[in-house]
């Protein structure tokens, strides 16, 4: 799963967009450039990682120890060029520590989008990740937790899409952009059209980008959070590529975090170097993710002749 190409896009603000450049030129051991609005630092293998405005921050920067407003310089949004996983994890990483340590933080305006290559994805496999998404949309959302104040830029899977997508079985993606459009009037070609809001966004993948986005994450400036976030959406994009089918369906999960755990080893989370990754996304739900029904619950079990449980 971490063959596939993606983009990440960081939003966060303390500081300006020129000090934030600043930070990642140093880093780089490079200058940086200004094209209009854009503020950009050149890697040595000459990728550009640019640092631009976004108008969903809400700037703020610290004032000895208080947090006071500021103006739109400190709208920061960090776009990183195409990224390999395991070649570039920890440039994403050190990068994030260090504009942290520059007093770059985030509040909950802010958010993390992964943008996953769409090239190996086909009709069968953009359901899939429809469904996906659909069926853990109440897990998903619990384990990120997703501040009120984004709602509106990463809404849950809409009901009536994934009726739709599942009635129809569409076998084209013309099917699927007609499906994805539907009930929004006018033009589709914009960049900030309106169906982009959703926790997995398609108008990226038909609107000349060809990328699938995953957007249901909080701005962090915490390099283990980060790696998760990003883990994570890869993982969800390889789920939809590998699978035959994909159901929409909830399951019932009277124990969150042993759900997310048994979920996560599924996809790929497994063994040691994924442990963190596993503890962040499982920290904010309920339950034991050890024992599936609780270890007294599995004791009582046991006693009464129950099966054991992992």
């Amino acid at each position: 799963m971490f063959n596939t190409k993606f983009g990440v896009e960081v939003e966060f603000t303390g500081i300006t967009r020129r000090e934030a450049a600043e930070v990642a030129a140093a880093y780089f051991g490079s200058s940086i450039s200004i094209t209009r609005d854009t503020l950009s630092a050149e890697a040595p293998d000459g990728r550009i990682w640019k640092f631009v405005y976004d108008g969903s921050v809400n700037c703020q920067k610290k004032n000895g120890r208080q947090i006071i407003s500021a103006n739109s310089d400190y709208s920061v949004e960090l776009v990183s060029p195409i990224l390999k996983y395991y070649e570039d994890i920890k440039t994403v990483q050190e990068l994030v520590r260090r504009l942290r340590k520059a007093g770059g933080f985030t509040n909950k305006s802010c958010g993390i989008h992964v943008h996953c290559d769409g090239a190996p994805h086909t009709p069968r496999s953009i359901r899939n990740l429809v469904n996906i998404v659909a069926s853990k949309n109440d897990l998903l959302y619990k384990s990120l937790q997703i501040a009120p104040e984004r709602m509106r830029y990463c809404k849950k899977m809409d009901a009536y899409l994934v009726d739709r997508m599942n009635q129809v079985k569409p076998t084209t993606f013309q099917q699927i952009e007609t499906i994805w459009y539907e009930g929004y009037n006018g033009n589709h070609s914009g960049r900030y059209h309106n169906s982009r809001y959703h926790f997995l966004n398609l108008h990226s993948f038909f609107n000349g980008h060809k990328t699938v986005e995953l957007r249901g994450f909080n701005a962090e400036l915490h390099a283990g959070k980060v790696r998760a976030y990003i883990a994570l959406a890869l993982a969800l994009n390889n789920q939809a590529l590998k699978q035959k089918s994909a159901s929409p369906r909830k399951s019932q999960e009277e124990n969150e975090k042993f759900a997310m755990r048994v979920y996560l080893n599924r996809i790929g989370f497994i063994g040691d170097e994924f442990k963190s990754c596993r503890e962040h996304l499982y920290l904010h739900l309920d339950g034991n993710a050890a024992w599936r029904y609780g270890r007294d619950l599995r004791v009582n079990r046991n006693q009464n002749g129950g099966e054991e449980n992992e």
